[in-house]
């Protein structure tokens, strides 16, 4: 059976014994985790002492996790059994060590893929390391500030207005995406307010992805009254078509909008709407990314539906 070894890290500015005291009690797990954000609905049971976990949902599947082994302060073990969309058993644990005033916290997993899955072992991996970064800035947040400044809003079905629009191409890490897109826009939204031509809120064409390498392609684009003859160099144009997109709004700073891409995949994949191929995924963002506070952002993902 295919293997994998899945790890991810983040620094927090609590002392070790603070995280491991969330970490090691499953009471504290629900406003942090990255796949409830995606189903609230989801039900969840722990047992009083906090050592054993089990949810079961229609859209995130059903398990249970229990705690094994812990050194305090230190390192937490779990057993993690997933019931549902297939059966499979991994082995989870947390790395706590310090750091200067903070800590350093490591997810880990190690875990084995049904052999007909074999072919996805780069994706899953992928998936996974994306749903821990997801779940450690959501911890992260938990852990310094006492709540998540992460939200989602399923607005469903809803229909896109088309625009004509000048923007910016891009090829980047998904790493660098906020500072990418950050450098686009200023660009951009300088140039159409000199002009007089901003004629709605920004957004963001999603061209291509390639989650194995972490790799995006995407167009940063203003909306505008007109395409101005002048347009420089490097500087594109185009039309936004009029189209039904499902939608997931998410307030909040812009290195969590994951978990509004998150939910979407999650829906699609479930099925809960078939997306049109044929126009890409969209990022609008309701009020400006450069002028509001990031935990006031607001964000709307359209994906494009038959």
């Amino acid at each position: 059976m295919p293997t994998m070894q899945i790890d991810r890290s983040i620094l927090i500015d609590k002392k070790p014994e603070e995280v491991y005291s969330l970490l090691s009690d499953f009471h504290h797990w629900k406003p942090w985790s990255p796949w409830l954000i995606l189903e609230p609905e989801v039900a969840v049971h722990v047992r009083e002492d906090g050592k054993f976990y089990e949810w079961s949902g229609d859209l995130v599947g059903s398990g249970e996790m229990t705690i094994i082994d812990q050194k305090e302060n230190s390192s937490i073990d779990y057993d993690l059994t997933f019931l549902k969309p297939w059966k499979s058993k991994s082995k989870v644990g947390f790395i706590i060590a310090p750091d200067d005033n903070g800590s350093k916290v490591t997810w880990t997993m190690e875990s084995k893929l049904p052999w007909f899955m074999f072919w996805m072992k780069k994706m899953m991996s992928a998936f996974i390391g994306m749903d821990y970064k997801r779940g450690l800035l959501l911890l992260k947040d938990f852990a310094e500030d006492g709540e998540v400044h992460s939200k989602l809003e399923f607005k469903g079905i809803n229909q896109l207005d088309g625009c004509k629009y000048i923007g910016i191409k891009r090829s980047v890490s998904m790493e660098d995406m906020g500072e990418s897109h950050k450098a686009d826009f200023t660009q951009l939204m300088t140039y159409a307010r000199e002009k007089g031509l901003v004629d709605g809120n920004g957004f963001t064409i999603y061209n291509k992805w390639d989650l194995t390498n972490g790799i995006c392609d995407y167009t940063a684009c203003v909306p505008v009254k007109e395409i101005p003859s002048d347009l420089p160099a490097s500087f594109v144009s185009g039309e936004r078509p009029k189209t039904k997109a499902h939608t997931v709004k998410h307030i909040g700073p812009y290195h969590h909008i994951g978990n509004a891409w998150s939910a979407q995949m999650n829906r699609q994949r479930s099925k809960r709407f078939k997306a049109n191929k044929k126009i890409h995924p969209i990022e609008v963002y309701l009020n400006s990314p450069l002028d509001t506070p990031p935990n006031q952002l607001e964000t709307e993902i359209h994906i494009a539906v038959n």
